[in-house]
């Protein structure tokens, strides 16, 4: 499975962004996906998790009430609106795939990455 992480950027204190994750190569619609994130000179850090028959996404307490994550199995994507966003959300995300996540929230479930995307939070 190859993953194509898009939709970083710059963005002001406050606002919004919306990530995408395209993949290809295998069937989407039966992995378990996730988001991560790294900031500069820390560990990759657990966003969102989804899985693939669907259901409430399972998100990282920094991000709950702020992220909402989904899947679209028809167009072999899935996104990350990121609203209230601030300079602590600053970091390249990740996406990821599984083809069976055993912890949905753990890196090593994971064997598909993709490239990361920059996102940076001006206050």
């Amino acid at each position: 499975v190859q993953l194509q992480a898009s939709g970083g950027g710059l963005v002001q204190a406050g606002g919004s962004l919306r990530l995408s994750c395209a993949a290809s190569g295998g069937t989407f619609s039966r992995y378990d996906m996730a988001w991560f994130r790294q900031a500069p000179g820390k560990e990759r850090q657990f966003v969102v998790a989804i899985r693939w028959s669907g259901g409430i996404p399972y998100y990282g307490d920094s991000v709950k009430g702020r992220f909402t994550a989904s899947r679209d199995n028809a167009k072999n994507t899935v996104y990350l609106q990121m609203n209230s966003l601030s300079p602590e959300d600053t970091a390249v995300y990740y996406c990821a795939a599984s083809s069976s996540a055993e912890c949905g929230s753990c890196r090593w479930s994971y064997s598909y990455w993709g490239q990361g995307t920059q996102v940076t939070v001006s206050s």
